[in-house]
């Protein structure tokens, strides 16, 4: 069977995207199976994740996505946006304002297109971050955690624990280095303080409106970018007084404007969507 893809990118976190609102793909080869296959960079087409669009029966799309290793996360942040230009510039849907479901709940995305009608950037409704440990999940008795020392290799740590759907451990670091990022990332990903692993960001903070940050993403392991991991990361940082509530953050991949409205409690990502690519692989 071959099978018609786009590969996007939003600020270098790559994705394979298909459609598949039919199910012909999943009632020949299950999501998980082709997540191995096509995320493959030597063997398929290469990607931090597979992409799949479903129809819902309660909000406008519904939004899935499996890592490299088949696994399926709630949601990814610059997945997202990639997924909202597929929608829009694809014709799937005609609004620019849609309501997405996800694994991680509604999530709300805006278009911006430029004189041609093609998107550019998306900002992005991530919703409210979930501090109580139990829902994150983070092994705690308390309301919140916040800066909570975690031993590591002998090393230790102040973590502050955020969910954006799915887990994040958030550390602040004077300098974000390679051994940081590839060997005590992996680690407590999958330390048995978060009971369904973690995505882990490393966070210098340059100003109180300006962050650098590397993550290592559960089951995926370092991307370019994550939008779910800068969205928790500017929570951590306003919950530690490090920044204000409104952030440019560097990512590898490119820059990502977070900002966390203090009275609804909503986080809003803003950042570009880049089609790569499209092409037919035999599946």
């Amino acid at each position: 069977m071959r099978m018609r893809f786009s590969k996007m990118e939003g600020i270098g976190n790559d994705f394979v995207m298909i459609d598949d609102r039919n199910f012909i793909i999943q009632n020949h080869i299950s999501y998980s199976k082709l997540s191995k296959k096509v995320c493959n960079r030597n063997f398929g087409i290469g990607g931090d994740g597979l992409i799949v669009v479903n129809n819902s029966e309660s909000h406008d799309i519904k939004f899935r996505i499996f890592n490299p290793d088949g696994t399926e996360p709630e949601m990814c942040g610059n997945g997202i946006r990639c997924y909202a230009k597929f929608i829009y510039d694809n014709k799937i849907l005609s609004k620019k304002v849609f309501e997405v479901e996800t694994l991680a709940g509604t999530i709300i995305p805006s278009v911006n297109v430029n004189e041609n009608n093609i998107v550019e950037t998306v900002r992005v409704d991530m919703g409210i971050p979930v501090l109580e440990p139990k829902l994150i999940p983070y092994v705690s008795d308390q309301k919140e955690v916040i800066s909570e020392k975690i031993k590591v290799d002998g090393q230790e740590f102040e973590i502050t624990p955020v969910s954006m759907g799915n887990p994040h451990g958030v550390i602040f670091v004077d300098e974000i280095t390679d051994d940081l990022v590839h060997k005590i990332g992996p680690k407590l990903e999958i330390d048995k303080m978060f009971p369904e692993k973690a995505n882990i960001e490393f966070i210098k903070v340059l100003s109180k409106n300006e962050m650098d940050m590397r993550v290592w993403e559960r089951g995926a392991g370092e991307t370019l970018a994550c939008g779910t991991g800068a969205s928790a990361s500017l929570v951590a940082a306003v919950l530690n007084n490090k920044t204000d509530n409104k952030v440019l953050i560097h990512l590898l991949g490119g820059n990502l404007e977070i900002e966390w409205n203090l009275e609804t409690k909503h986080v809003f990502k803003t950042g570009p969507a880049t089609l790569a690519f499209e092409g037919n692989i035999e599946i």
